[in-house]
């Protein structure tokens, strides 16, 4: 059974930046950056519950009025998270549009906005039919927990700093639960929803004796089975996913610091190189990473595989010298420290 989160990257690697990462057997995904984003459908942008952006350059930023379109009129709760500064630029963003319609929808959709500062988080939301007027401000003091969780996964950010500050951002799943394929078979039961919910339940920590009412096969009717009983039948429990997220950032000693502690053993690390290391004098200016930089992160963080996103359009058909940049930055870096094997590379 493959994993609960299939992220894959929104553009390609010389398009705005952005992380897409829909939830296996559930009409559910997060976010991470709102670039340009037309290459995700409305049914992709509609499974969407929470975004988290980095900044708010324009490339980071400006799929926001296309996500706001597509969840207007419907009955939805969007999260976002961003930097400091933050609500202020969603709130910019909601001031560009006339909202004297919006009264008549019948169904309620709301966004709620979190910034995270050095000194806290606050929190705003604002309602559609209210003509998105902000209400329920909240602040809470700085905080070193996740910044959002829920039973089976939680998201943790990095304050960082690139001409802005900008946030870094790690997914890790609490466990991993493998659904055996062959044992679901043999008790006659069907593939569905309701393996995210047991999914959920297992991963809560929820009483072994819960009982659950689940689909058999085609023509068959409902089965009862306890949590406990079932989950020792069809299910073996792994280590969970870890992904990270890192662009827009300068190589500083701070910056490097903070992303190997966010990415430290990720399964997958996305990470921009947008310069080669030739002009880290330009990349240095401009707060960016060259692709020796990422491969030596990387390293130090000990992924299991990374991912090369953010290449400046100087490099247009000039993916390979990147990739391979990075990927002997990697092997160096490993055979200095004497921290492992290399990990796979993802092509982008």
């Amino acid at each position: 059974m493959p994993p609960r989160f299939h992220p894959r990257l929104v553009n390609g690697p010389f398009d705005d930046p952005g992380l897409f990462v829909p939830f296996q057997f559930d009409r559910r995904a997060i976010l991470f950056d709102l670039g340009e984003n037309g290459c995700l459908s409305p049914r992709d942008l509609l499974k969407i519950s929470h975004v988290f952006v980095s900044h708010t350059h324009m490339d980071h930023f400006i799929g926001f009025d296309r996500l706001l379109r597509c969840c207007l009129g419907r009955k939805k709760d969007l999260y976002l998270f961003g930097p400091p500064g933050f609500i202020g630029n969603v709130e910019g963003k909601l001031a560009g549009y006339t909202w004297d319609l919006v009264e008549r929808f019948t169904a309620g959709f709301r966004l709620h906005v979190t910034e995270i500062r050095p000194d806290g988080r606050i929190r705003q939301s604002y309602e559609c039919r209210r003509r998105f007027r902000p209400d329920g401000r909240t602040r809470s003091p700085a905080a070193a927990g996740p910044l959002h969780e829920e039973a089976a996964f939680q998201v943790e950010a990095a304050l960082l700093e690139h001409s802005t500050p900008c946030l870094g951002f790690a997914l890790s799943e609490r466990i991993g639960i493998n659904i055996l394929r062959t044992e679901l078979d043999a008790l006659g039961l069907s593939p569905g929803p309701w393996l995210s919910r047991f999914k959920a339940a297992l991963a809560a920590g929820a009483d072994p004796r819960l009982e659950l009412d689940l689909p058999s096969g085609p023509g068959g009717g409902a089965r009862r089975f306890e949590l406990g009983e079932l989950g020792g039948r069809i299910a073996r429990i792994t280590p969970g996913q870890r992904i990270a997220y890192i662009t827009d950032v300068g190589d500083t000693p701070a910056n490097r610091a903070a992303i190997i502690e966010l990415a430290r053993g990720a399964d997958l690390l996305f990470i921009e190189a947008v310069f080669l290391d030739a002009e880290r004098g330009k990349a240095a200016a401009k707060h960016h990473l060259t692709a020796r930089q990422a491969g030596e992160i990387a390293a130090r963080a000990g992924v299991k595989r990374y991912s090369l996103f953010h290449f400046s359009p100087r490099y247009e058909g000039r993916d390979a010298e990147i990739l391979a940049e990075a990927r002997q930055a990697y092997s160096a870096t490993l055979a200095r420290t004497g921290a492992g094997r290399s990990p796979g590379c993802l092509d982008p």
